[in-house]
Order: C-alpha cells, then structure tokens, then sequence
C-alpha cells in the first residue's frame, strides 16, 4: 500500500453544539480510490468538505504531504491540488461551459486580453477526456442537461490538475453508458497516481470502481477495508447498524378504476402523442433513459409546462384542464420533483414553512396560525422521521434523505388522490430508501395511485407491476407482470429488438 497522501486525523466537527463528525480518521493513497458509505446525515459530506477546505475541524487535524496543514478556503485547497465536485452541481448557469471551466484561472495573451480561443480548445480537450465531444464548450450551462452539466464539473476538476479528487455522488444523475465514460476517467486518474475519494450510495458502484472503503454511522468511523474484503450486504448492513429486511415490500394489486386517463400529450419538439392510465391503487412505474422525455412529460401533465393542443386529461372518470399546478392540486394531483432543492423545496425557509406553503390557506384565519402548522409539522416529521432539532430548523441544513421526508410531507398535507414521484429516492441512503418504498406500497394499500419515475432499475422492478417505458419523447411501450425486468425494460428503451444479436442491430 502506498503511503497516504492525506489524512484526516482525530477529525471532530460541531455546528451549534452539534457534534456531526466524532473522531474520525480516514487516508488517501495515490492511485487508491477509496469510497465513503454511510446513511444521509452519517458526516460523509462534511468529512470531504474539511478535506477540501469549505469547513474546518472543530478538533483534529488534516495531514497533507506528512506535515499538518490548515486548509484555509476551497482557493487554498485547489493550489495544494485538492478539488471537490460537490453533490449539489456548483456551475454559474449564465455562463457558457469554456467559461465555466476556466473562471479564477482564465488564459491571457501576451497583449493581456482574454485566449478564448486556447480556453475553447482546452475544454473542448477536457470534455472529450469524460465522454462529453458532443458538447460545445460556447455553449450556455443554462441549457445544458442535469447529465451534461455534471460530466462538465468533472472535467472542471481534472483541468485543475487536481493532486485529490473528491466526489460526491457523481453518477446520481448520469445513464449507465455516461457512468462507464467516468469509470473510465476515474481509471486513467489512478494511473497517474490521483487520491480520488468516492462518496456514494450505489453500493454496486462502490464495489466496480473503489479499492478501499470506509464506512461512517452517526458521525463515526465503523470501519474501513478492501472492497474486495465485503460484500455489498455486508455494507449495508454496517451503515444501518442492524440487519436489513427485504428493502422491497410486496407488491399491491391495484383495482380495476381508472383514476386518471392521459391521451395525446404532446410537448412541442419534447414529446410526442403520449397516452395512459393510472389506475386505483395502482403504483405505475415510468422508465427511461435520461432525456427520455419522462420528466418533461409529467411537468407537462400537472401544468409546469405548456401542452400542445389536442391533449385530453381525465380525472376520476371528468375530463379537466390543468394549464398550472395549482390546477393539478385541486384534482387532488401532486408532484414531486427531481431536484427536490432548487424546484421542491425552499431551503431557506424552515422545516414547518415547507410542509404547509401549498396548503397554506387552511391556516389563514384571516392571520397565519402558526401554532397549528407548528402541530402539522411536528405531526409529519414524527410520521417521516424527520431528523432535526425542531421544525423551525432551516431546510438548508437537513441532510439529502430528511429534505426528502419534508418534500413528501409537504405533498401529503394537500391530501392527493395521485402522486407523481420523480427520482424520490435520488441521493438517498438505504434506510431511507426503505422507508420511501413502505410509504409509496402504503399510499396503494390505502387505495392512492401512484407514478414513479426512477433511472434505477432494481427500484423500478421492485416497486412496480406495470411499467411506461419512454424513449425519444415517445411512449415505446409497457411491460406488465413477469414482464417487468430490466432487460425487457431495457430493450424498450433502447429500441434494441430482443433476441437480436448486438452486431445485427
């Protein structure tokens, strides 16, 4: 084993009293990969962000080339060669990716005036090193894709020359071909000899790509070893703290009503002509790769965004017009969205102004009953397992699993007969995830009709006994019953015609 590059030593972190992090101890090795596994709040993030100098030890110290080092911001962090590639995508939308790329180092000529030319060549070198030749590095990051824009941080990180590459979560939101292009980044980075630290809930992932992991529980360190050494159960099981029952609950029969009757939604340049039904208690699962139309077509469906002429919605057997969500919320349809912190909550308000800002008129009388959405809140974050201190904690400062409990709060308090869930488990740690799926089966036991949305499969299999498959902003096709595997989802996805050998297609 080489000898480590960093360390992070007797690493203690309090915010308002709080202890996030205990103790704990962790090495980086040139050309190791080392992933870091824990549930949400676990300290995960906050271990790597004292690494790579957003935050500093309450107590402890970060060794670095052998000596002890003060990390002082994120700029000092990149000039000893450590850089982070956070969960949350840190691009400047409004400008294109070259500058993106390049912001703080940007090239100059010899008169003193900005290379845009060397800059455009250098990221468009940098971008076919992730896969990513296609994309045009004038292009604005506003109109790039959530996939894109990720594969872009990545190459932003390697054009620092990074020493210490830290990732968190990077394939939360990339296909499986797009995971395959960073595999093989993340390979070609051990090569020469980079310290890439791997946080991630993918424990298939962690398995593929890393060669020692480390796991954290309650802001401790349980254990660290080979990845050969531990099977992914064996992981999993060391997060919790106990043994995991089937993660899957049984699957619920839905009845024969139809609840809701979609036909020729259509998105001008988007999608094309989709129709389906949902029916009582029914849990229908819609599959996809990303940029398969599969968001669009639900933002579409509750009124985020314009449908073309023609569409047709039924709810409980009436036809209806749903031209913005507010619409959707009185036929007692809600939606949750994928990026649940730039378009499902406001992280800037509290945990109690979130849960009730859609049914906010219910407690307006005619002033804002505060006392009764302090008793919604603490209701729902009882139900959920909300972890925080009290409900008018800052959404902001709640882990990626507990943000997610008060997103599904906030869309049970309007009392929906449908719920449209859009990559709900996203980010999310096993345990939680568990809890999301006995939710989701609950809702369909109770007789609510549910839409899921996900790009992992497995989750797709589990939960659903029919499923949409999009592809090209068409609907390619369903699968139902024993039928519902990933390779015949798969196959409609991908249009590959099953039995057909790959070199005929």
């Amino acid at each position: 084993m080489n000898e480590a590059l960093i360390s992070a030593q007797g690493i203690c972190k309090d915010y308002l009293g709080v202890r996030v992090l205990d103790h704990v101890d962790i090495d980086g090795a040139p050309g190791q990969v080392h992933g870091i596994i824990g549930e949400n709040g676990a300290g995960k993030s906050t271990l790597m962000k004292i690494l790579a100098g957003f935050a500093q030890p309450t107590e402890g110290s970060v060794v670095f080339r052998g000596k002890p080092v003060v990390i002082a911001g994120p700029i000092a962090a990149k000039e000893m060669g450590i850089s982070m590639i956070h969960q949350e995508l840190n691009l400047i939308p409004d400008l294109t990716v070259y500058e993106n790329i390049f912001l703080g180092k940007e090239l100059v000529q010899g008169n003193g005036l900005l290379d845009k030319k060397a800059m455009i060549e250098e990221t468009r070198s940098l971008l076919a090193k992730v896969g990513e030749s296609g994309t045009d590095p004038r292009a604005s990051i506003t109109n790039l894709s959530v996939a894109k824009k990720q594969m872009v941080e990545i190459a932003k990180a390697l054009s620092n020359d990074s020493k210490v590459l830290i990732m968190d979560e990077p394939t939360a939101v990339l296909t499986d071909n797009e995971i395959e292009i960073l595999f093989a980044s993340i390979r070609q980075l051990k090569e020469k000899g980079v310290v890439i630290f791997y946080i991630s809930h993918r424990l298939k992932e962690v398995k593929q790509i890393c060669d020692t992991v480390t796991v954290l529980r309650d802001g401790r360190r349980i254990s660290t070893g080979n990845v050969c050494d531990v099977a992914e159960e064996d992981m999993a099981r060391l997060m919790v703290g106990r043994e995991l029952r089937e993660l899957y609950p049984a699957k619920v029969v839905p009845g024969d009503d139809v609840v809701l009757d979609v036909q020729n939604l259509s998105i001008p340049g988007v999608i094309q002509d989709v129709s389906f039904q949902l029916r009582k208690g029914e849990i229908l699962g819609f599959s996809g790769l990303v940029g398969s139309g599969r968001t669009e077509l639900m933002e579409a469906l509750v009124g985020l965004r314009h449908k073309a002429p023609g569409c047709s919605i039924s709810v409980m057997g009436k036809q209806v017009g749903i031209g913005q969500y507010g619409d959707a919320i009185r036929n007692h349809i809600v939606y949750l969205s994928e990026d649940r912190k730039r378009t499902g909550l406001i992280v800037d308000m509290n945990i109690t102004e979130n849960i009730t800002i859609v049914s906010l008129a219910n407690y307006c009388h005619p002033l804002v009953d505060r006392k009764a959405e302090g008793r919604t809140a603490a209701k729902y974050a009882q139900a959920f397992d909300i972890r925080c201190k009290s409900v008018t904690e800052l959404v902001r400062y709640l882990s990626g699993g507990n943000q997610q409990k008060v997103s599904l709060a906030k869309a049970m308090e309007v009392e929906p007969e449908i719920m449209i869930l859009d990559e709900p488990t996203r980010g999310i740690d096993i345990n939680t995830k568990q809890m999301i799926y006995r939710f989701i089966n609950d809702l369909a036991k109770q007789g609510k009709s549910c839409i899921v949305i996900s790009s992992e499969l497995p989750e797709i299999v589990g939960l659903c006994d029919h499923v949409a498959v999009m592809r090209g902003g068409q609907l390619a096709g369903f699968v139902h019953g024993k039928d519902v595997n990933e390779e015949d989802i798969m196959f409609l996805a991908t249009g590959v015609k099953k039995g057909v050998p790959a070199h005929a297609c």
